[in-house]
């Protein structure tokens, strides 16, 4: 079920427009991942759905009502979304169990208290609820700053950058306690990151942004393996870009052909994953090779073109060699050009 809807949003800041024309449907349940490097509007995107910026154009409204937008402007008190900042926002005077309350002092002594428990629990820091925020450490601290954005049971939950500041295995179970959090309590949620492996773990949908406009829309493995464009597939990893020709139902390149539709030139965008090594092909010179953990890249060239090949341990080719390459055209893009 639809949560919340925001259209043909834009912010201007002087003469640098930091969100062009962008649009976000958030739906109840399910993770929403705004992926794309810093600087290119998604930090500005999210405070313009909170209510914490004012459009200069389009909407943001729920089912219900109209939040942002036409002659309307409801503060973010008011707007039923639970934020959770980069740096926590905790308040340093009040206890972990004090913070968790905040937001829901108006309702009876023992209900406050019951929820607050509940939250605590379902972020596993019951045991933390008397201790004040200077002595938690950052994972805990972003646990702690989740259970007071759901402890008001908002419909919408968002979150700016919440995992950057952790390292390693701690964030990995941070991110993992939180997930947990968040799926439970069936709001809407929109994740901001700049992490493309993250959000491609996270997101139940996905939304890649650049320079404040949304590039594409889809599931993690749609925006993978089927990008809208260059600069799409650009942001959710190592990309090889080919010169290409469209002929007869194939897309051919100095690596071999794909299939594809069409007549004439194209750009071929290629996954590292994409370059296989087999016993039938195209040759190609094999220059250096990286070990990388559980495969090697090697650096291949062929018909004058470079690649970088994501090649799994038993097949790695030596430094030097020559080896023959098919292309996967599931790890392929092809775009005609222009």
């Amino acid at each position: 079920m639809t949560a919340l809807i925001a259209q043909h949003l834009s912010k201007r800041y002087g003469a640098k427009t930091a969100v062009d024309d962008a649009g976000l449907t958030l739906a109840a349940g399910r993770i929403t991942c705004l992926l794309g490097p810093s600087g290119c509007g998604k930090s500005t995107l999210l405070r313009l759905i909170a209510g914490l910026e004012t459009p200069d154009g389009g909407t943001v409204r729920t089912p219900e009502a109209v939040l942002s937008g036409d002659g309307v402007f409801v503060p973010p008190e008011q707007r039923d979304i639970g934020l959770v900042f980069q740096d926590y926002a905790l308040f340093p005077h009040l206890t972990v169990a004090r913070n968790v309350a905040f937001g829901i002092a108006h309702l009876p002594a023992a209900q406050r208290n019951a929820r607050v428990a509940a939250q605590l629990e379902r972020v596993r820091m019951t045991d933390r609820a008397d201790s004040y925020p200077q002595a938690l450490s950052g994972g805990e601290q972003q646990r702690v700053a989740l259970a007071r954005a759901l402890a008001r049971q908002p419909k919408v939950v968002l979150l700016d950058e919440p995992f950057s500041g952790l390292d390693g295995r701690l964030k990995a179970e941070v991110r993992a306690a939180s997930l947990a959090a968040l799926k439970a309590s069936g709001a809407a949620v929109l994740v901001v990151t700049h992490d493309a492996e993250e959000a491609m773990m996270m997101a139940d949908d996905l939304a890649l942004m650049r320079d404040g406009r949304i590039l594409q829309t889809g599931s993690p493995r749609d925006c993978y393996l089927k990008p809208a464009s260059p600069g799409a597939a650009r942001l959710l990893g190592d990309t090889i870009e080919l010169p290409a020709v469209l002929k007869d139902g194939k897309a051919e390149t100095a690596f071999g052909p794909v299939p594809a539709e069409g007549s004439g030139p194209a750009l071929l965008v290629a996954r590292p994953e994409a370059f296989r090594v087999a016993d039938q092909g195209v040759e190609a010179r094999v220059g250096e090779v990286h070990f990388a953990g559980p495969f090697v890249l090697a650096d291949i060239e062929a018909g004058g073109q470079k690649a970088l090949a994501r090649v799994p341990h038993a097949l790695a080719p030596e430094p030097g060699a020559t080896v023959r390459i098919q292309l996967a055209p599931v790890f392929c893009s092809v775009f005609p050009s222009a």
